[in-house]
């Protein structure tokens, strides 16, 4: 079994490129408020959260006379799910295939070989590039022939990745070295990759919103243990110590 994942993942991480490491940013409440309002402006008229209530936004640190002014967008009631805004059948035939539910997305997409779910989208989102082959008019790095346009186009800008060709046994392979930027975007580079990492750590924390405190917990609980053993161990000590 060990050999067979080892063979499994070395064909894996020769597919695709290398993802980068997402930013850990889920106890951070800010970067979850800008997340969740990136996510609403730029995600949710495709995509839905049905698992997520508007309401559990509080957990994050925003009021519910928040959440109404600046992130209900359509008519729908704060205690209501996330629901998208496009017709299922429109999305279908507009690109191929109904927009997928993104409530757990960040626990669904990880990789041994690559990284985390968080590690993929951070990556996902930061490589599209222009394809007029394709019928959105876009590619992406991570998900070659994505169904997907670039929705975020205009805070980035248009690149086109770079390649260097390289002989490897004895074939001539093109290996992808970086980025030309063609029209700049509303954000500078360092602040799309921040509006991005905050992005995917709020679709991290809602793929679990109770993921940090089951962490506390679980330290709390560990230490518990540990106290508990070493007491139970010197206990068993003493009773034992005058047993022939």
């Amino acid at each position: 079994m060990l050999a067979l994942g080892l063979t499994v993942g070395a064909q894996a991480s020769s597919d695709g490129i290398a993802w980068d490491k997402a930013p850990k940013l889920t106890n951070d409440m800010a970067a979850l408020q800008d997340g969740a309002k990136t996510f609403v402006n730029y995600c949710l008229n495709c995509h839905s959260a049905a698992f997520m209530r508007y309401n559990r936004l509080t957990d994050i640190g925003l009021t519910e006379q928040q959440i109404k002014d600046n992130l209900l967008v359509t008519n729908a009631k704060i205690g209501e799910t996330m629901k998208a805004a496009i017709d299922p059948q429109q999305a279908k035939a507009w690109f191929g295939a109904n927009p997928p539910d993104l409530t757990v997305i960040a626990r669904s997409r990880a990789d041994i070989s690559k990284g985390s779910g968080a590690d993929y989208l951070y990556t996902y989102m930061r490589t599209f590039y222009p394809d007029a082959d394709k019928p959105t008019g876009w590619n992406n790095l991570a998900f070659p022939n994505v169904g997907m346009p670039h929705v975020l186009w205009q805070l980035q800008g248009d690149r086109r990745p770079i390649y260097e060709e390289k002989q490897e046994h004895g074939h001539a392979v093109k290996v992808f070295k970086g980025w030309e930027q063609l029209t700049p975007g509303t954000m500078t580079p360092q602040q799309y990759d921040q509006t991005v990492g905050n992005l995917v750590s709020y679709l991290q924390w809602m793929g679990e919103p109770i993921q940090n405190t089951r962490v506390r917990v679980g330290v709390w609980v560990l230490l518990f243990l540990g106290v508990f053993t070493f007491l139970t161990w010197r206990l068993n000590a003493a009773y034992w110590k005058d047993v022939k």
